[in-house]
Parts: C-alpha cells; sequence; structure tokens
C-alpha cells in the first residue's frame, strides 16, 4: 500500500545473524579495549598524561574525552548487535511449531 507522498510504509529493519553478531562483538571488545586504555592512561609515568606537578595535561584530557566518545560508540554498537541477535532469536522461536518444542526424539 502507497502512502499520499508515494512512498511505500517503513518496516523495521532486520540485522543478519553474521551483522548482529559481529556488531554485539566489536561493542564487547571496545569495552575491554578503550577501559584498559583509561587505565593505561591514569597510570602514565611518561611525563605526557601528568606534569611534574601530577596535573592532568591537554594529552590527558583529549585522550580521555576520545576513549570515553569511544566507548560511548562501541556500547550504541554492541547494544544495537545484541538486539539484532535476540530479535533473530525470537523470530526462530516463534517460527518453531509447539510440537517441535516438545518432540525431543531424532531421526
Amino acid at each position: 500500500m502507497l502512502r499520499s507522498s508515494g512512498t511505500a510504509p517503513r518496516t523495521p529493519a532486520t540485522l543478519s545473524r553474521p551483522v548482529s553478531w559481529f556488531l554485539l562483538a566489536f561493542g564487547v571488545w571496545s569495552w575491554f579495549i578503550w577501559i584498559t586504555f583509561v587505565k593505561n592512561l591514569v597510570k602514565d609515568g611518561s611525563g605526557l598524561a601528568f606534569d611534574d606537578a601530577g596535573d592532568p595535561t591537554g594529552y590527558f584530557w583529549v585522550h580521555l574525552l576520545l576513549a570515553v566518545f569511544s566507548f560511548l560508540l562501541g556500547t550504541a554498537i554492541g547494544v544495537i548487535g545484541f538486539r539484532g541477535v535476540r530479535a533473530l532469536r525470537h523470530a526462530a522461536a516463534a517460527n518453531q511449531s509447539p510440537a517441535d518444542l516438545t518432540d525431543t526424539t531424532s531421526a
């Protein structure tokens, strides 16, 4: 059915199983990488992140902002992947008949 504007109605997009798992894995990887990066940034003893008085430098603030922003993007991407995996599992469960769910014998 076409709308009065001549465009087809919108339907929700469905992610494929490999894309969903990739996005979820990217989100988990992002948590691991960026949390490790921030831990290393805080422990930095090279003089880049902290000056001689122990105060944070511009390098510290820029890289902390980069890490937080990347962490948030990774989290959003991981949530999209998780929702895609969950939707595929619900769709697969809905496509099984009740007999398939109770039948435990296999040929």
